[in-house]
């Protein structure tokens, strides 16, 4: 039985198992639509119910393959908007394109900027987001963003593992310190930092490490874990700097290119992610935890539709 009043809940397909674990959480059940393809390869979409004057949420993560999972998303945000829902509120456990979100070099595409636009056009009218690759994403958006973060949930996995005065949680770049710190507060460990240089997209080049791992067992956190280079290089290094163990953590499990054989290969004892990306089966290691962020995105969802704070969700 639905708990709440005229609401909505729609999905793509790329990550139905995660949409349908959220409306659990929320106790009801996914609204009826079709996302499919026509012959010609055009995607096709179906809304089997009305929606007119409805709260609509429509969940969809950005994940490989990433052109198609975005086009189902903003076709069905269009389909809800021509067909009258009040609110429409795209819902990116994980941010297709958010590495893009600057001019490297002349001439580069701002493409997280492109797909900020191209939401608000299809007619989302907010966006709830999950650890953003770069907070500064929710300023490419002229509607309000409520963006979710996972470190809580990684936490309460780490908190009764390991003791404080064993453990260092090591962030892989600078630009992750403030991730890396708040996963340090949790766990009333150290931090440590690893100075990367990267020569070219997709490739690391460790420097050195900042901070004291001898000895300890290292938390590695970021945001997401892409090829893997930075993370199993950094464990790595963490070994020869005389760390005992080695772990990480990211919300988003991307794991594209070589990222399993690295991840088998490297000297990570496990690596923890969450579900905001489904993780297929050719990905699936003994060594890799997956832990769900649905009832996260759950109760963000109904303080979204009551009009309360979702700051709420994290003290």
């Amino acid at each position: 039985m639905v708990r709440y009043n005229n609401i909505k809940v729609f999905t793509g397909n790329a990550n139905p198992q995660l949409a349908h674990e959220i409306t659990e959480h929320m106790g009801m059940s996914l609204s009826d639509s079709t996302v499919g393809k026509f012959s010609d390869g055009e995607t096709s979409i179906r809304i089997g119910e009305s929606v007119r004057g409805a709260d609509c949420f429509v969940i969809q993560s950005t994940c490989t393959p990433v052109n198609d999972h975005m086009m189902e998303f903003l076709i069905l945000i269009d389909a809800l908007r021509r067909a009258s829902a009040r609110r429409i509120t795209a819902v990116m456990p994980y941010y297709g394109y958010a590495t893009q979100d600057r001019k490297s070099k002349a001439r580069d595409p701002i493409t997280a900027k492109l797909i900020a636009n191209l939401i608000y056009q299809a007619g989302a009218r907010r966006l709830l987001a999950v650890d953003l690759h770069a907070p500064q994403i929710q300023g490419f958006f002229d509607i309000p963003v409520d963006h979710l973060y996972a470190n809580n949930l990684l936490s309460e996995y780490f908190v009764d593992r390991f003791d404080p005065k064993e453990t260092v949680v090591v962030s892989p770049d600078v630009g992750g310190v403030l991730r890396a710190g708040l996963l340090a507060e949790n766990l009333k460990a150290p931090l440590a930092i690893i100075d990367k240089r990267r020569p070219e997209p997709n490739m690391a080049e460790i420097m050195h490490i900042i901070g004291d791992v001898r000895g300890k067992k290292a938390i590695m956190v970021d945001d997401m874990i892409d090829t893997a280079g930075t993370i199993t290089l950094g464990a790595q290094k963490l070994i020869e700097a005389g760390a005992s163990e080695v772990y990480a953590c990211c919300t988003h499990a991307v794991l594209s290119g070589p990222a399993i054989e690295r991840l088998r290969d490297s000297v990570l004892r496990e690596v923890l992610v969450t579900n905001t990306i489904p993780l297929a089966e050719s990905k699936q290691l003994d060594k890799i935890k997956s832990i769900s962020i649905a009832p996260l995105i759950a109760d963000a969802i109904i303080h979204i539709h009551e009009d309360t704070s979702i700051s709420k969700l994290f003290t």
